[in-house]
């Protein structure tokens, strides 16, 4: 099933709400076909463009997740959006950018489900409905002599049908029984992401709210560092940096996202 494509214009006005509040984004582009909106929004940043910038695609076909996985959408099915920023906060709490981006689709989803419960996080930022994979996120920086820019990617599975998830433990909005028309989706991810990082950017990072969303806090996992080594234990919640805090047999020990290959619920 085909998605229409939203216009930019009406995602515009209801993200600020018919004009009764600011936005953060200098500009919501729309475009019915890209590689990657991460790219897109990448190149620009590198030839010096200092807007931030909404990119939305209704396909993706050359995208990429994390560890250069291939990150691809059919035509309609899923909704690809990156965010171009200038992060005001200093380096060492840029982790949190792909944190917020989980907690700002999980936050727009839960909006469209009679039972929010549903709609989980597992660390640090797969959005999940009922334990399912319904959202993926990658976070890049982009160097620039002025000064570093962000780009964060998301990748929100619509109407693809059980044949076309890329993996058994995916979902998408349609098997769930959640509306897939784009436009209030992307406008309630927006519109979330602003609150979120207008919050993050005062207090360097968004702990309370993370943790109670977090189906990785209080559940047993495994941590796979790598193909030979994992920990098993319990998460215990996440430091200022957005590190996951693990309980194991020996103590507490703390992952960092690009130092673990992913966590597993469960054992």
């Amino acid at each position: 099933m085909n998605a229409t494509i939203p216009s930019a214009r009406e995602i515009h006005r209801s993200v600020t709400r018919d004009g009764a509040r600011d936005t953060l984004f200098d500009r919501i582009e729309v475009t019915a076909s890209t590689g990657s909106t991460n790219a897109d929004l990448a190149a620009l940043a590198r030839q010096g463009d200092d807007r931030t910038i909404a990119l939305v695609a209704m396909e993706q076909t050359a995208g990429r997740g994390r560890l250069d996985r291939q990150w691809v959408s059919p035509p309609g099915a899923s909704i690809s959006l990156s965010l171009l920023l200038k992060p005001r906060p200093e380096f060492q709490q840029w982790g949190w950018l792909s944190i917020l981006a989980g907690l700002a689709v999980s936050s727009a989803l839960a909006d469209l489900t009679p039972d929010p419960s549903r709609v989980t996080l597992k660390w640090p930022n797969d959005v999940l409905i009922g334990g399912a994979k319904v959202c993926g996120i990658l976070s890049e920086r982009i160097e620039r002599p002025d000064g570093a820019r962000a780009v964060v990617g998301m990748g929100i599975n619509v109407s693809l049908t059980r044949a076309q998830l890329p993996v058994p433990t995916a979902t998408s909005l349609a098997l769930e029984g959640l509306p897939t028309e784009p436009e209030p989706i992307i406008a309630g991810v927006l519109r979330h992401f602003e609150d979120y990082y207008s919050t993050w950017s005062l207090s360097g990072d968004l702990r309370e709210v993370y943790e109670a969303r977090c189906a990785s806090i209080g559940a047993p996992l495994t941590v796979v560092v790598d193909a030979e080594t994992s920990v098993d234990g319990v998460g215990r919640g996440v430091d200022a940096f957005g590190r996951l805090q693990v309980a194991t047999a020996t103590g507490i020990q703390t992952f960092a996202v690009g130092d673990v290959v992913h966590a597993r619920l469960g054992r």
